[in-house]
């Protein structure tokens, strides 16, 4: 057995991303692909961080979050796809040890910080439409930033927590990790030991930032749903329905992908569809976000509309 061989546990210098290192024609198609959706996401990504700076009727709790979202799908894009698309193009499809433990720790801190990042947003909103009167108080701006600071901090200590544990494992044999990025599970079957303690570090935190943050959105759109319904005119459902529909469409989109790709059935070997579609998961999500909240919001296309015009005017 490995773990019996000294001989085997050598220290690795660089992993072999294999990603679709067998299928060239889908490299190729994926490349362009792959280009355009990374282009967008850093266009409308940075375009929503701008507004929410630049028009001061965006500086609320909600739009403060939502450029915290923003930032956030920028930092996780950018984690994996440049040096994805660098591997579509070059038969050279390595990744430094060291670049790998990186990757793996800013991935996971990214997917950690949205599923929290969402449940503050829905408090956010639980409080404008059921609290209204007290909403400024409670949500003040010291609380918006001790809500995302401590998100921010909390998930970076976990995946680094979660990453070290990984990396400190003895890989023994071939170095070829059958993903496009260092994804952790993937690192994992690499490993010659015993990865029980790694896997119920990652359990917990899956646990932790999956059922717990949406049971949270779940509950606070039931009282908001019960505050819209309680209101009497036409106007204030379309106002109510109107702040929450953008935020309630990406919640949908993250999860109903992440469900998706983790609950459904697993086959022994994975198939090309299923690393085909984690590629598109990954980037659709985060390029649909401002998307989403430009043409689902009247604020944001307004505001734009107000920065662009005076851009202009200018010139």
């Amino acid at each position: 057995m490995c773990s019996m061989e000294p001989v085997n546990r050598t220290m690795v210098s660089e992993f072999f991303l294999k990603g679709f290192s067998g299928y060239p024609a889908l490299e190729c198609l994926l490349f362009p692909l792959c280009s355009a959706m990374y282009l967008v996401t850093l266009l409308g990504n940075t375009a929503i961080v701008a507004v929410s700076m630049l028009d001061a009727r965006l500086h609320t709790p909600m739009y403060f979050f939502l450029g915290n979202l923003s930032i956030l799908d920028i930092c996780y894009t950018s984690t994996f796809v440049p040096l994805m698309l660098v591997h579509l193009l070059s038969s050279r499809k390595t990744i430094s040890f060291i670049g790998c433990a990186i990757q793996m720790c800013l991935s996971l801190s990214m997917g950690s910080m949205e599923c929290l990042l969402l449940a503050i947003m829905a408090f956010d909103r639980y409080l404008a439409i059921c609290q209204p009167l007290m909403y400024p108080v409670l949500m003040s701006h010291h609380l918006c930033l001790l809500l995302a600071g401590a998100a921010w901090v909390l998930c970076l200590l976990k995946s680094v927590t979660e990453t070290v544990i990984a990396i400190r494992l003895p890989f023994c044999g071939h170095h070829v990790v059958s993903h496009f990025t260092c994804e952790i599970l993937a690192v994992l079957k690499l490993a010659c030991s015993d990865t029980s303690i790694s896997e119920a570090f990652l359990l917990v935190g899956a646990i932790l930032l999956l059922p717990v943050p949406l049971a949270l959105i779940c509950l606070s759109y039931v009282q908001i749903l019960a505050t819209i319904l309680r209101v009497p005119s036409t106007a204030g459902h379309r106002k109510a329905f109107s702040t929450c529909s953008a935020h309630l469409s990406v919640v949908l989109l993250f999860y109903g992908t992440v469900i998706f790709m983790y609950m459904k059935p697993k086959s022994k070997e994975t198939h090309i569809s299923d690393e085909v579609f984690t590629v598109l998961y990954a980037m659709v999500t985060p390029m649909l976000n401002p998307i989403i909240y430009s043409l689902r919001n009247k604020e944001v296309k307004e505001a734009i509309r107000k920065v662009w015009g005076s851009r202009q005017a200018r010139r």
